[in-house]
């Protein structure tokens, strides 16, 4: 679905940032402005526009703040949050050592983190233990009467923020009467930005500590605990319920059966380019923005490496281990993981459920950007009809 260009990934990047309206994080005015005074497949400039248009909005935002309109406060701060989020995206060539990317992202969580203290609940930061250290995360609570709900854990997948999981899906979880614990995993966010974590194929040993956490919350009922994993991250939320058993329920936005499809994809397409990897790399913005975000959060030094490190990620022999009820969502057009879903479909021998968004819908994309509406409706339905037996 072509949304203002034709680089195909700059049109799916600037419908994900603009998606994000539904929920206050977008104003779709905003979003064709910064876009127009980007030319195609420029990704300094893309950088540079979205981040002065994240930094006006936070004037907006700080000014509103400091007179006492809460609201709109708010609502700035997380339109500036996603924006800072969406001049970072391509910054991705020597993050460890680009200072700007490293002011972005910290812009994007200061932002995020003033606007979640703003909310009518104001969500509560988390440190959750992980291992030797700790994993960051947010609790966004429906109310504040302490009473248990139903709640979401949720994380994304190969370039999600913590930031984003709100717009992505808690602030829809919340409108429902869920609780939700967002948290970056691994090779996700300030994860490997700030302790080098990268992303690991047993992603059961990152679930189980957060079900462990949440099992101390007191707004958490504890019988109504779901796992969402998003993008990549529907593949390790899979993995992780294939061995983490204390869920009632796993939707998988969208289902993905073996990541190492796409990287060995992406491999024989070097293979046939004159010039290998480096020169597609040179020709195609998505295929050089994959590599080069794979070997930060995989932590690998070149694009064998990261093929390599893919093997692991399949779901092959683990499916059936699932034992929860699972919806597992599809797009027609998903420009990464075709086909995965339906296959993954068939390896589950738990209580299942497909539901396939459709292009003549608006919601064919990749994890359904410009249909986040619609994505919460299906979903969170499905969830309410499940969780009420």
């Amino acid at each position: 679905m072509k949304f203002l260009y034709d680089d195909e990934s700059f049109s799916f990047e600037a419908l994900r940032a603009a998606g994000y309206a539904a929920y206050s994080g977008a104003d779709l005015g905003e979003v064709l402005v910064t876009c127009r005074q980007i030319p195609e497949g420029d990704e300094e400039a893309w950088s540079a526009q979205w981040a002065a248009t994240a930094a006006r909005i936070e004037r907006i935002g700080r000014n509103a703040l400091a007179a006492g309109h809460r609201v709109s406060a708010r609502e700035a701060l997380l339109r500036a949050s996603n924006y800072y989020r969406t001049a970072d995206f391509y910054r991705r060539e020597n993050p460890a050592a680009d200072t700007e990317s490293a002011r972005l992202a910290k812009a994007s969580q200061q932002t995020f983190a003033d606007a979640a203290a703003l909310l009518d609940t104001p969500a509560r930061a988390l440190r959750i233990p992980y291992e030797d250290t700790t994993l960051p995360g947010y609790l966004f609570l429906a109310d504040d009467s302490g009473t248990p709900r139903p709640t979401v854990l949720y994380h994304g997948g190969y370039d999600s923020t913590l930031e984003e999981n709100y717009l992505a899906l808690a602030a829809g979880a919340l409108r429902r009467g869920y609780d939700v614990i967002a948290f970056d995993g691994p090779g996700q966010g300030s994860t490997v930005r700030e302790q080098g974590l990268h992303f690991r194929p047993d992603w059961e040993a990152v679930v189980t500590p957060v079900v462990d956490f949440a099992f101390t919350v007191p707004e958490v009922d504890a019988e109504r605990l779901v796992l969402v994993g998003t993008s990549l991250g529907g593949y390790l939320a899979a993995r992780a319920a294939a061995f983490e058993h204390r869920l009632a329920a796993l939707v998988l936005h969208d289902g993905v059966d073996d990541f190492h499809e796409v990287a060995a994809a992406t491999a024989g397409r070097a293979a046939t380019t004159p010039g290998g990897i480096e020169a597609l790399m040179a020709q195609n913005t998505m295929v050089r923005w994959i590599v080069r975000n794979g070997r930060w959060t995989f932590g690998v030094s070149d694009f064998d490496e990261l093929v390599e490190a893919a093997q692991s990620y399949t779901l092959a022999g683990i499916a059936d281990r699932i034992t929860c009820p699972t919806l597992v969502l599809d797009a027609e057009n998903d420009a990464f993981f075709k086909g995965q879903p339906q296959r993954l479909l068939g390896e589950l021998t738990c209580q299942k459920e497909l539901i396939l968004f459709r292009e003549d819908e608006g919601a064919g994309e990749h994890c359904h950007e410009g249909a986040l509406s619609l994505f919460h409706q299906r979903t969170f339905d499905w969830l309410d009809t499940l969780l009420a037996r």
